[in-house]
C-alpha cells in the first residue's frame, strides 16, 4: 500500500522520535551505575556494587580502566598483550575504528561517568540514523528497532550502534536505483568494510553482495565478473587502508586485539551454546575453565561458523536457480544467524545486529516476540545470576532463566536462519528507490 508524503513523514518522525526516547532511557539505565563518589582512578564506587544487582552494567563504563582510555592514550600505538592474555597500553579488543571511537569518548573525560556520557553522545546519532533508514525502507515496521527493549538494554552497553548503521546503510544504499548498479555495489561494499573495521560482522555480507553482482549479469552477459571483482576489491582495499597505518606504526599493538579474541575462552560471560552445551561434558564448574575444552571450542566454533556460511550461500544459490536473482540480503541475514549461534561469544547486545533484519523481512510476529522475550530474559537474568554467584546466594533460579533463554536463542536463531532465506522482504515506503509494486528490495534494479 502506498502512503503519501505527509503520512511517510509522520511515520519517520515517530520511528526516529521513539528511537531517541529508547536511547535516552537506555542511557539513564546505564548511568545508574555511574557517578560520585569516585575512586582516585575515576571509577564510580557504585559500579562494582550495583552493576549486576541493578542490571546497569555496561562494557563502556567497565573499559574506562585497563585500556588506557583514562590516560587518553591513542589506541594500539603503544599497547600490546601479555602472555596471560591481558591488554595494556591503549590496545583494545576491538578493530581499529571502534578503538578510535573509544578514544574520542575518553577525550575530556575524567571519570567513567563522563566517559559513559561522552560515548553515548557519540553513539546516539548512529542509532537515530539507523532508525531513519529502516523507516524509509520498511515504514512503521521500523518500530521493531525503535520501540522494543533491546535498544533500551543495549544501546550504550557497548559500541554497537555505528556498526549496525553500516550494515543497514549498505542495504539502504542499494535501493537507490538512480545510482548505477555497479557504483551502488562498490559503495555498499566500502560501507560494509568500514563496518568490518568497527566490529567485523558486516564484512561477512560482502560475500553475498559480490555473488549478487556476479549473478546479476551485465550488458547481455550472464555473469558480471568485472563488477564482482570491483566490489570485492573495494572492500579489501578499504580494510587495508584503514588498518595499514596502525599495523605499520605498531604491529604488536595492532595484532594484540586479534590475539585477545583468539585467546578468549567460551566462559560463563559468553552466553554461548558451547558453554552451556559442551562444558557440562567436561565436568567443571561454571566459574572454572579447562584447557581441553578451550582447545576444542577454538577449533569447532570457527569451523561450524564457516559451514553455516557455506550453507547460507548454497541456499541462496538455490533461490537464484529458482527465481533468477541471488537474495544477498537474505543470505547476509542467515550468515549473521549462523555467526551469532556458533561463535564462542554471544554477547546480549548482538541482538542489535539482528533487529534490522527482523524489520526488513516478513517474519511472523510470534517469532519476533519470542526472540525479544528470550533476549530480555537473558539480558536481565545473566546479571542477576552473576550477582547471586558473587554474593554466594543460591543461583539456581537465575541459572534456570539463563539456560532457558540461551537455548531459546539457539532454537530461534536456527529458525531465523531458514526463515530469512524463505520469506520476502517487507514492501518499502515510496521514495526509498524501490517501487512498492516490486516484490522485494532484493529484486530492485
Amino acid at each position: 500500500m502506498r502512503t503519501d508524503r505527509k503520512t511517510s513523514a509522520s511515520i519517520l518522525t515517530l520511528v526516529v522520535g521513539l528511537c531517541g526516547l529508547a536511547m535516552t532511557l537506555g542511557y539513564f539505565n546505564k548511568a545508574r551505575c555511574a557517578g560520585a563518589p569516585f575512586a582516585p582512578d575515576g571509577r564510580s564506587l557504585s559500579f562494582d556494587i550495583n552493576k549486576n544487582v541493578d542490571v546497569c552494567y555496561s562494557d563502556i563504563q567497565l573499559l574506562w580502566l585497563g585500556r588506557g582510555i583514562d590516560q587518553h592514550l591513542f589506541p594500539f600505538i603503544t599497547g600490546g598483550i601479555t602472555p596471560e592474555g591481558f591488554l595494556y597500553g591503549g590496545t583494545v579488543e576491538y578493530p581499529v575504528l571502534s578503538g578510535i571511537l573509544m578514544w574520542l569518548g575518553g577525550i575530556g573525560s575524567h571519570n567513567d561517568a563522563e566517559f559513559l556520557l561522552h560515548s553515548a553522545l557519540i553513539l546516539a546519532p548512529f542509532g537515530l540514523l539507523t532508525a531513519w533508514m529502516l523507516g524509509r525502507m520498511s515504514g512503521g515496521y521500523a518500530l521493531i528497532w525503535s520501540a522494543t527493549p533491546p535498544l533500551v538494554l543495549y544501546a550504550f552497553h557497548n559500541w554497537e550502534l555505528p556498526v549496525v548503521a553500516t550494515s543497514v546503510g549498505a542495504i539502504f544504499l542499494m535501493t537507490f536505483e538512480r545510482i548505477p548498479f555497479r557504483t551502488r555495489a562498490i559503495l555498499a561494499s566500502i560501507i560494509l568494510a568500514v563496518g568490518f573495521c568497527l566490529k567485523l560482522y558486516p564484512g561477512m555480507f560482502v560475500l553475498p553482495l559480490v555473488a549478487y553482482v556476479l549473478l546479476r549479469g551485465t550488458e547481455g552477459k550472464k555473469y558480471d565478473v568485472r563488477g564482482a571483482l570491483m566490489t570485492a576489491g573495494a572492500a579489501v582495499m578499504t580494510v587495508v587502508l584503514v588498518n595499514l597505518p596502525f599495523a605499520l606504526i605498531s604491529y604488536d599493538g595492532w595484532r594484540a586485539s586479534i590475539s585477545f579474541q583468539e585467546k578468549r575462552s567460551a566462559d560463563i560471560t559468553t552466553n554461548s551454546l558451547w558453554f552451556w552445551g559442551l562444558r557440562p561434558f567436561y565436568g567443571f564448574g561454571v566459574r572454572e575453565m579447562n584447557a581441553d575444552y578451550d582447545a576444542l571450542v577454538s577449533m569447532l566454533s570457527p569451523l561450524m561458523v564457516l559451514v553455516s556460511f557455506a550453507l547460507a550461500m548454497y541456499l541462496g544459490w538455490r533461490r537464484y536457480l529458482r527465481d533468477g536473482y541471488f537474495p544477498w540480503i537474505a543470505v547476509s541475514a542467515a550468515m549473521l544467524c549462523g555467526f551469532i549461534l556458533l561463535h564462542k561469544v554471544n554477547s546480549p547486545q548482538y541482538t542489535l545486529w539482528l533487529l534490522p533484519f527482523l524489520v526488513l523481512f516478513k517474519i511472523r510476529w510470534f517469532w519476533i516476540a519470542a526472540y525479544l522475550l528470550a533476549d530480555a530474559a537473558l539480558g536481565i537474568g545473566i546479571f542477576r545470576y552473576f550477582y547471586q554467584l558473587d554474593m554466594n546466594f543460591d543461583p539456581s533460579k537465575y541459572e534456570a532463566v539463563v539456560q532457558a533463554s540461551v537455548w531459546g536463542h539457539v532454537v530461534l536463531l536456527i529458525v531465523f536462519f531458514f526463515l530469512f532465506l524463505r520469506v520476502p522482504l517487507r514492501y518499502p515506503l515510496a521514495g526509498t528507490g524501490a517501487d512498492t509494486d516490486q516484490p522485494t528490495l532484493e529484486h530492485a534494479r
